[in-house]
């Protein structure tokens, strides 16, 4: 399976990166074929400009240099959105990467407003790989949007179809080392069938 996998962390030293060294490696060892679009390294502009805003849905000019990521996006047949909870929601950089490329004629046709229509259908499989600084009471207590985001937000651009799959780490910043590994373990084994 063809699989993008978004990845939104600053720090090569941090244990996001070692979450997606393992990651990779059990992707590759299950024999799909990876795209890694790493946010931070590939110097992404989350930023939707006046000009961006002002061209969203004019579908001739909403794409204009973003074209080779939406032909990775559309490439996909599985995502893995990868990232830590900042402030009870993704990094801005992850956000800004949403609303800049899940526009008209890339994630939903607008053509209707009454009746808009995804267009990621070809996405089967979305898996969502996430760390929280704080414990799941709090995050339920917030509402939990990164949650929200991957297994409603992402799956609705799908057409409601593909599978779903939220692999979280809540409280990492007292996690042992023993629920590390243990949550590298479990994303591991969740690479083999995405």
């Amino acid at each position: 399976m063809r699989v993008l996998y978004l990845y939104c962390h600053p720090l090569p030293e941090s244990f996001h990166a070692a979450i997606r060294t393992e990651a990779l490696a059990a992707l590759a060892a299950a024999g799909h074929e990876v795209d890694l679009l790493d946010l931070y390294a590939e110097g992404f502009d989350p930023v939707l400009s006046e000009d961006g805003r002002r061209r969203y849905h004019d579908e001739s000019r909403n794409q204009q240099g973003l074209e080779p990521l939406i032909a990775r996006l559309r490439a996909a047949e599985a995502l893995v959105v990868q990232f830590p909870t900042w402030s009870f929601g993704p990094p801005a950089m992850l956000k800004g990467f949403f609303d800049r490329m899940f526009m008209p004629g890339v994630g939903f046709d607008i053509s209707n407003p009454a009746a808009v229509k995804p267009l990621l259908g070809h996405i089967r499989s979305i898996t969502g790989i996430v760390t929280y600084g704080r414990p799941f009471w709090y995050a339920l207590y917030m509402g939990d949007p990164p949650k929200k985001i991957v297994m409603r937000y992402l799956w609705w651009f799908t057409g409601r179809k593909a599978k779903r799959r939220y692999l979280a780490l809540y409280h990492l910043n007292v996690a042992t080392q023993e629920q590390r590994t243990g949550f590298i373990a479990r994303v591991r084994a969740a690479m083999a069938g995405v």
